[in-house]
């Protein structure tokens, strides 16, 4: 497949980059992981206004529609400029709502939506199988909690899934990432949905949610080798830059591989979002990223390690990245499988 973007997503590339480099982001994410979500907030609202949470919504609630190629160029951006907060999980919110719109529950949508995709409510989502913790519950303004009773556990008869707001949240818990900062949602909440055609918007959501990862981790993995790039070329050792070594030559060319595979899989799960297309994009951006965090802290050294460098917000990223909206042995289960 071969896949150009039209000049108006590059335009939209292009003002994106400079809104989130202007916005000094490493500072952003280091106030965030502190429980300081001023700066965060403040760049939410910059990327509501750019329209970056409506590109999952669908145009009733926006005049935008669902652009799922849009969603991902966003989302690559969002993650090279490592930009924080529960940015997949309100893409799935807003799939999610629209899509019960679809199936005949407008309900939810027309009270969350409009203010989801405007950024003045942050959203997050704890979706069956996705573990016991919801991103960002602290700061979110609104939790939406699927129980765990999907429509692959469900009994024949017995009660199908529930949507539900959750009325709070327990305690911050330990993260790779401190930016992803992770809590149980309390349990019951106003019931929003129930019944089969929420286990179907479900599998929507998700499907939306693993393109915008797969997205970030793209992001994440250019982020990484652009950083690792200009460092070796400055480091001098044996009087000549890192960078003219045949073995660092190869290793950073091996990562630049893995990243350029992943950028075709990406765009053209986009285009299909067929789930198998999503879980070959989602693994390969994935380890892409987990491989350029490595290669990155290789290269810089003992450097790489302390916090005070602004790489160390990449790298702590990269593994809980991977593994989030499905594993990589997930994945191509879901790959294999289609």
């Amino acid at each position: 497949m071969r896949f150009l973007l039209t000049s108006e997503q590059r335009d939209f590339t292009r003002s994106l980059d400079a809104m989130l480099t202007a916005a000094d982001t490493p500072s952003a994410v280091r106030a965030w992981g502190a429980g300081d979500a001023g700066p965060g907030r403040a760049l939410w609202s910059r990327a509501a206004d750019a329209g970056i949470l409506a590109l999952a919504a669908p145009g009733a609630y926006e005049d935008v529609g669902p652009l799922p190629v849009e969603l991902a160029l966003a989302c690559v951006e969002l993650g090279r400029h490592a930009a924080p907060g529960p940015y997949v999980e309100t893409v799935a919110a807003a799939a999610l709502l629209g899509r019960l719109a679809e199936l005949g529950e407008p309900g939810p949508a027309k009270r969350l939506l409009p203010p989801v995709v405007s950024g003045a409510c942050v959203a997050s989502v704890l979706f069956p199988g996705a573990g016991p913790y919801a991103l960002d519950a602290d700061t979110a303004d609104a939790v939406l909690v699927v129980s765990a009773q999907s429509a692959r556990t469900r009994r024949p008869g017995g009660p199908g899934p529930e949507l539900r707001l959750a009325p709070g949240h327990g305690p911050v818990q330990a993260s790779a990432d401190p930016a992803r900062r992770l809590s149980r949602p309390l349990p019951g909440g106003e019931l929003l949905a129930a019944g089969p055609p929420l286990a179907d918007a479900v599998a929507y959501a998700t499907g939306w949610a693993r393109l915008a990862a797969a997205g970030q981790c793209l992001g994440l993995a250019q982020a990484l080798l652009d950083r690792t790039v200009a460092y070796v070329k400055q480091r001098i050792q044996f009087g000549a830059p890192i960078g003219s070594f045949q073995a660092v030559k190869h290793r950073l060319a091996d990562t630049l591989v893995a990243v350029e595979f992943a950028r075709p899989l990406l765009f053209g799960a986009a285009l299909s979002l067929a789930p198998a297309d999503v879980a070959a994009a989602k693994v390969t951006a994935g380890e892409a990223a987990y491989a350029a965090a490595r290669t990155a802290l290789q290269l810089h050294g003992a450097v790489g390690y302390t916090q005070e460098l602004d790489l160390s917000l990449w790298l702590r990223k990269a593994r809980p990245l991977r593994d989030a909206w499905g594993t990589p042995g997930a994945c191509r289960k879901l790959v294999l499988a289609g």
